[in-house]
């Protein structure tokens, strides 16, 4: 017993002292603490603490969220069929998903930015506001390089998000992310926010994120961002947009503080090309850069910019560009590695003048670019099964796009269903229709017209320099 007392004596002692402390030492300790300092006469009074509540943060919530809203979408897979099953009603090939993720208004008459990757494949699209009232939205475009997709409702003076610049941000400022992470999975259509600093700008990114595939020049923050906040805002303290929440880098599945958001300034660029045109234009100057051998992404930071062939008739050559040279600056800004010359690419117009400095033989060259548009753009379009367009392979899209064969018709735009039923995709390349050769998209045409009439259309396609093949009926 004895021990145990001395144990609980201690502990009081520690906390608040006890009766069978020594008194000297109690004694020393108030001779040597300076006096408590007085408590409040009264409560503190509530208009204080409400105004301390107030902040920056909460100032720019209000101005920003009411603008935010979750686009929900509808796909539909094509599952293998039970025959037995399917004869006693069962499914029928086809099961559809439901999607969700989240966007805000950048006009008041229904136009609104989320990701291209929210509504890739949606048969159907519609918009909840912060109220719950739900449109049904269309499509204006995507831009799936940038990952950013405009949509559309019919509605009149919704709010609008105001959008900042992205140009100047500071690395250690606050950000503030709004979106609907999980959906609703919280159970209304109120936004959450998450707020963090602007961790870096200029990232590059290779796959490993929520949406997958690379994203080139973007800002970085370690405010939350989960699945579901794709397409929400990204907002700065002062309560202005400064970017599009595009992906996460996560191991788990959920947000780690690495969180990636489009620059507004490209998304300003991306969403006036659609609304004016339905689609992006592809700005193109004509130079592929060398293919760094390297093992990680860190090296590749490291390789240079080094040109491995400049496009015949392209602005490159135009300007003087040679293989080999090595590209250090575009603009305002240095050229280190790939990684910087495509994010530099993707802030182009076409019709703008782009200055550029190659380093040839131990010199500096300074050189003008007159960027234009891609050479694909221009060409004719053949359309074929009233749903699949065609162009005729030339020198400067072989080059352009690393096409191995000399001869062809490039598939230019294709619907979902002739792409799910054929298997080709934009890019593929048509070499061969049923034992003709193709030489340009006319001929494409008529050989899948000429064999599609007698039976089975017979396809040889490249696709990234393999070849493969495919066959259908025309119906």
């Amino acid at each position: 017993m004895p021990p145990r007392t001395s144990l609980i004596c201690l502990l009081a002692f520690a906390l608040v002292g006890c009766e069978g402390a020594n008194p000297s030492l109690s004694e020393a300790q108030s001779r040597t603490l300076p006096p408590a300092a007085p408590l409040p006469a009264g409560p503190v009074p509530a208009q204080s603490v409400s105004a301390s509540r107030r902040t920056a943060i909460t100032t720019a919530v209000e101005r920003v969220a009411p603008a935010v809203v979750t686009v929900q979408t509808e796909t539909v897979e094509r599952v293998p069929v039970d025959f037995m099953e399917y004869f006693m009603g069962g499914r029928s090939g086809e099961r559809r998903n439901a999607g969700i993720g989240s966007g805000f208004v950048v006009r008041g008459d229904g136009v609104i930015v989320t990701n291209a990757h929210v509504i890739a494949g949606a048969s159907r699209v519609s918009v909840a506001m912060r109220d719950g009232t739900t449109y049904d939205a269309t499509v204006v475009g995507a831009d799936e390089a940038n990952d950013l997709a405009v949509v559309r409702i019919k509605a009149k003076d919704l709010p609008v998000a105001p959008l900042g610049r992205s140009a100047d941000l500071i690395v250690g400022e606050w950000t503030i992310a709004i979106g609907n992470p999980f959906g609703f999975v919280l159970g209304n259509n109120e936004p959450s926010v998450s707020v963090g600093v602007v961790s870096a700008v200029g990232r590059n990114l290779a796959g490993r994120s929520e949406a997958g595939g690379a994203y080139i020049d973007m800002i970085q923050t370690d405010a939350a961002i989960n699945p579901g906040n794709s397409g929400g805002p990204l907002v700065n303290a002062s309560g202005e947009v400064i970017g599009v929440n595009s992906s996460i880098y996560s191991p788990s599945g959920g947000s780690v503080g690495l969180g990636f958001a489009i620059p507004i300034d490209r998304t300003k660029r991306i969403v006036e090309d659609l609304l004016e045109h339905g689609t992006v234009r592809q700005p193109w100057v004509g130079i592929r850069l060398q293919t760094p051998q390297a093992a990680s992404a860190r090296d590749v930071a490291k390789a240079g910019a080094i040109v491995a062939r400049v496009v015949p008739g392209s602005p490159a050559e135009k300007a003087g560009v040679r293989t080999g040279d090595q590209v250090v600056g575009a603009g305002t800004r240095p050229v280190r590695n790939p990684f910087d010359w495509e994010a530099r690419l993707l802030d182009l117009r076409v019709g703008e003048s782009l200055p550029i400095t190659v380093r040839r033989g131990g010199r500096d060259l300074r050189l003008t670019l007159q960027v234009a548009d891609a050479p694909e753009v221009s060409a004719q379009k053949i359309t074929v099964l009233r749903e699949l367009q065609l162009i005729t392979l030339t020198d400067a899209i072989r080059q352009e796009r690393g096409i191995a064969s000399s001869a062809g018709a490039l598939v230019y735009r294709i619907s979902d269903r002739i792409r799910d039923e054929i298997g080709l995709q934009e890019g593929d390349v048509i070499a061969q229709v049923g034992q003709s050769r193709v030489n340009s998209a006319e001929a494409a045409s008529s050989a899948i017209d000429r064999y599609g009439a007698r039976g089975p259309v017979f396809l040889v396609f490249e696709r990234n320099r393999q070849y493969y093949q495919t066959s259908f009926y025309l119906r």
